[in-house]
């Protein structure tokens, strides 16, 4: 019933993941009432993608927007219906708002206190990669996430993915501007601090889209553009 809840609202199929999450222990007291979670991805538009050697371009720039906008118009609405069939959820929107109180904290520890990432690798769509990107198996990097959690037991039909699968590419380590990360390995027991400097990447970010886009916003996409898994899938056709 949850997964045609969620299909009836795809309009594309073939450009979306979903998949089911058990997330007991996993999130903060806050959110103990939904031990379970849904996390869907959309592909992003590979010849924009495409188009981002040296930083950021103002089509991508846009379509990011617009992709978030439709992942959190996407997952209220499945939230909505799924509230119809007497299911308690909650939509956790892609991205935090860049002010305000609930941006104070991010800002500090620029973490999420729901990490769509960790629902992601959970519910088996994908990994983390080594510029703590999410690589989903269908299109690699190029994927925007978002998660709704649940109080209704799911069936589990994919395994969890517990360590990364980039092996010895580093392709984005090299590539990255910020010089943002070590390429160790990611793993569930392996933080992020670990392996990449968030901090760093964002401060480059920032002066990227302010050189190139003339814009007070942190974006760059240049490992999302170079990852080869997402490559790799499209010339699969998959």
């Amino acid at each position: 019933m949850i997964e045609q809840v969620i299909e009836k609202r795809l309009a594309a199929a073939k450009d979306y993941i979903y998949g089911f999450a058990n997330l007991n222990g996993l999130l903060g007291d806050e959110y103990k009432e939904y031990p379970y979670g849904i996390s869907i991805g959309k592909r992003l538009d590979d010849s924009i993608v495409d188009s981002i050697e040296n930083g950021p371009t103002l089509e991508y720039l846009n379509h990011y927007k617009d992709i978030n906008d439709g992942l959190n118009t996407l997952s209220t609405g499945i939230c909505d219906d799924l509230r119809k069939e007497g299911i308690n959820c909650l939509a956790i929107i892609p991205t935090v708002p860049t002010s305000g109180n609930k941006f104070k904290p991010y800002q500090k520890t620029l973490r999420y206190k729901v990490s769509h990432k960790m629902i992601a690798t959970r519910a088996g769509l994908g990994w983390i990669g080594k510029t703590d990107l999410f690589i989903s198996t269908n299109f690699g990097a190029r994927v925007r996430l978002v998660s709704i959690l649940i109080d209704r037991p799911v069936k589990i039909t994919r395994q969890t993915i517990d360590k990364s699968r980039c092996g010895n590419c580093d392709i984005c380590v090299k590539k990255c501007p910020a010089q943002a990360a070590n390429g160790i390995l990611w793993d569930i027991h392996t933080d992020r601090d670990v392996f990449f400097d968030a901090h760093k990447c964002r401060e480059k970010c920032s002066e990227l889209a302010k050189s190139l886009l003339n814009t007070d916003t942190r974006m760059c996409g240049i490992c999302v553009s170079v990852c080869p898994v997402g490559k790799y899938s499209r010339t699969k056709g998959e």
